[in-house]
């Protein structure tokens, strides 16, 4: 197929420079190429920042969008749809997105209309569940799919089944570099008359270069003139999160071995001339890295095709490219292989000059001027395609299929809410109400927000979730009693425990918060923290005789097994108390009135939902079907006939033969509503229940009895309840969190990853 440009404008879509990651390089390079090899087209770009304040991009850069604002992936469909792009060249890297395994990419690639393009630039073998759903739909959306290596292609039909013909194998490109002597670079580092080893990137712990560096004593033994050259500033993220931990034990390791005056580390980013400088005075390239299923990696690609010996371990990309006498590969964590295979290419002379003259004439067709060929080839496919397959799903948005407009995230009443020691339980308006203290509860409520939040990646700029979360989680462990193995639920303002002893419901809710760290905390103490209160905390549960204590630590034993699906305990318990609540159904139940007590009473959709989960994953099809037809019966008697949600109101609730109260409507039912209603549908796959969890939802915005929202769109918080004639404009932390909970469940199942809900995943 011709390599001509196709007509009108390419979108490119990643990273981009000056954002110093190799995916913003990537994109750069390969939209200039496509760019010089393709005059006659526009070429534009889309960058995602993954700091709020951007970057200061070039004019090349047209449109925007922030990592975790999955907004922002909307409208720059909009853009590109409204522009008329012709073409979108997408780089995908799981961690450059936002959402659960980069899947806010989804929503933008379910909107536009032009044929797309993916360069995959990382191709997993063994995908987590949330890797395995974005890669499947990825696919999918993608007319073309690109990778750098046969493995790549292998993988993708073996692990996803993409058919071959979907897919183009194009090299990483890289720049023009002529075969040069490397005596002629060596002056400007100083390192004339020395043996020059190198390793380049952004640095982080799978580089492996400790295991280089543990190799150096004996290749300087033999071979005295070497120095090796470590290249490449820390990776951002990881400096943010351990600052120069990795690089501070590379240098004390290299003194430790006897050879810091061998080893030069240049902490810095460096241009791409700078980079030809460096790589012009290296005898030999190392990449020591740790993980095999690495399928590209860019500093080999150039430096191979410059013309430059490698070692290296053979993680996939090398193996391809290193094969037939280009290279030598040798095992991971090695460091007498990497001294021996260094020193016999300098003990070989003439063997290290024709490696390098195989390497840099393979490397010809890896310049950035083929690539770009090879590419405008995959575009043209990619129209092709489309035209002789139109698909209807391309085919836009209506205004009735749009996703639903949700409010934004705001946590600035909950944040005004919170301190050092947890949030408040109440408010008087919106002002915090330091008399009635904390609890338990709500600071169990809290902590399973600022999880699901952290991994919706939702968290509005500059709010500090990790803080709050820690704060939290602090409140948890300090109310659990372990001589006991009992939670305590209220302290008053001045830290001072109000009970020896908490209700069943607190202590069911914060062993439910505690098993969702336990399950989804990114923070690794956190995590462990959660695990060695949840096994304090549950075998009490026993004993309990509250259903929605029972409920509340199913909801929590479920989120728990998902990072410790073999703990023996907490399955045995599940399953004693998911056959509780079944046998407490039966002994209740009759065609009238299938529920679990003689009275609906608050937080009632729990217990459905707690059955409706075990009944799916334990899994026990009566528990299941329980589950479903008790949350059948409660929307229906929570469904009034003009349509809108009304919960079995707290003056009174609802008696078995007597009359239901109607007020004070609590949003606390309104977000288990929505919760047990998305678990129905996941499920089912029976759209009955997603518009049941719309309804709920919507009571929080106005479609409500009063046709008044209880939800305030400046703060983020929540009145405490509709009466008969009013909201009760007091916004406590119960009704705050039963909104932002809400809110971020309904943000969840509009995710692309619609059937991988934080509960399911």
């Amino acid at each position: 197929m011709s390599g001509q440009a196709p007509a009108g404008s390419i979108a490119f879509l990643g990273g981009y420079e000056p954002r110093l990651c190799g995916i913003a390089t990537f994109t750069h390079d390969l939209c200039e190429a496509v760019s010089a090899a393709a005059p006659s087209a526009q070429c534009i770009t889309g960058a995602v920042n993954d700091r709020p304040e951007g970057y200061k991009y070039p004019p090349r850069v047209r449109f925007e969008l922030q990592e975790k604002d999955l907004n922002s992936y909307r409208r720059a469909a909009d853009f590109l749809n409204f522009n008329n792009v012709d073409v979108l060249c997408v780089q995908h890297e799981f961690g450059i997105y936002g959402g659960a395994a980069g899947s806010h990419l989804l929503a933008l690639l379910k909107e536009v209309r032009m044929p797309v393009v993916t360069t995959l630039h990382t191709v997993l073998r063994e995908p987590s569940p949330q890797q395995r759903k974005v890669m499947e739909e990825l696919a999918m959306r993608s007319d073309r799919l690109v990778v750098m290596a046969r493995k790549g292609a292998e993988i993708l039909r073996e692990t996803y089944g993409v058919p071959e013909a979907k897919v183009d194998i194009i090299p990483h490109g890289i720049p023009d570099i002529a075969f040069s002597d490397s005596a002629v670079y060596k002056a400007q580092f100083g390192v004339e008359g020395r043996v020059v080893l190198l390793t380049f990137g952004l640095l982080g712990p799978g580089k492996g270069i400790e295991h280089a560096i543990e190799a150096l004593p004996a290749i300087v033994k033999e071979h005295p003139n070497v120095v090796y050259l470590v290249l490449g500033a820390t990776h951002p993220h990881l400096v943010a999160r351990e600052g120069e931990r990795y690089r501070l034990s590379l240098e004390r390791l290299a003194e430790d071995r006897g050879v810091k005056s061998h080893v030069i580390f240049y902490n810095r980013f460096v241009s791409l001339e700078d980079l030809k400088e460096f790589i012009g005075a290296t005898d030999i390239y190392l990449t020591p890295y740790l993980n095999e299923a690495q399928i590209t990696s860019g500093t080999l690609a150039y430096v191979f095709g410059a013309g430059k010996a490698v070692v290296s371990t053979p993680y996939w990309h090398a193996q391809e490219l290193l094969a037939d006498g280009r290279g030598t590969l040798v095992p991971f964590r090695n460091p007498e292989a990497i001294a021996d295979a260094v020193c016999d290419y300098l003990n070989h002379p003439y063997q290290l000059e024709v490696t390098r003259r195989q390497a840099h004439h393979h490397g010809r067709e890896m310049i950035w001027p083929a690539v770009a060929q090879r590419y405008l080839e995959s575009f043209q496919h990619a129209r092709a395609d489309r035209k002789a397959a139109p698909r209807t799903a391309f085919a836009g948005w209506t205004l009735a299929s749009r996703p639903y407009d949700l409010p934004p995230v705001r946590l600035d009443h909950l944040v005004r809410m919170s301190d050092h020691t947890g949030i408040f339980q109440h408010a008087i308006f919106n002002v915090p109400n330091y008399h009635e203290g904390y609890c338990t509860d709500d600071n169990a409520r809290a902590f399973i927000l600022c999880n699901l939040l952290a991994e919706l990646g939702a968290s509005p700029p500059g709010e500090n979730l990790d803080h709050l979360a820690s704060s939290y989680l602090a409140f948890l462990a300090a109310a659990l009693n372990r001589d006991t193995g009992r939670f305590r639920n209220f302290m008053s303002h001045g830290r001072q425990w109000l009970e020896d002893c908490g209700s069943e419901d607190s202590h069911g809710r914060a062993l439910w918060a505690l098993g969702n760290g336990a399950g989804h905390s990114r923070n690794e103490g956190r995590r462990r923290l959660c695990v060695q209160l949840f096994e304090i905390g549950l075998p009490a549960v026993l004993n309990f005789t509250s259903p929605r204590a029972v409920a509340f630590t199913l909801l929590g034993i479920h989120e728990f097994l998902r990072n410790h699906p073999t703990c023996p305990k907490a399955g045995k318990v599940r399953e004693r108390l998911t056959n509780w609540l079944v046998k407490l159904w039966k002994d209740c139940a009759d065609e009238n009135w299938p529920w679990f007590e003689s009275s609906a009473t608050y937080d009632n959709a729990r217990l459905c939902q707690a059955l409706i989960l075990s009944g799916r994953w334990m899994p026990h099809p009566e528990a299941l079907e329980i589950g479903l037809k008790s949350l059948r019966w409660l929307a229906s008697i929570q469904r009034t006939q003009g349509g809108h949600f009304r919960p079995i109101g707290s003056d009174g609730f609802y008696v078995k033969e007597g009359a239901r109260a109607d007020f004070d409507q609590q949003p606390v039912e309104a977000q288990a509503m929505v919760s047990a209603c998305l678990e129905a549908y996941h499920a089912t796959e029976d759209s009955t229940w997603s518009s049941e969890a719309r309804r709920a939802f919507e009571w929080f915005l106005g479609r409500n009895d009063l046709g008044l929202p209880l939800y305030d769109s400046s703060n983020g918080g929540c009145g405490d309840g509709l009466h008969a004639d009013r909201v009760n404009e007091n916004q406590g932390a119960e009704s705050t969190l039963a909104f932002l909970l809400a809110l971020a469940e309904m943000d969840w199942a509009q995710n692309p990853l619609t059937h991988l809900p934080p509960s399911l995943t």
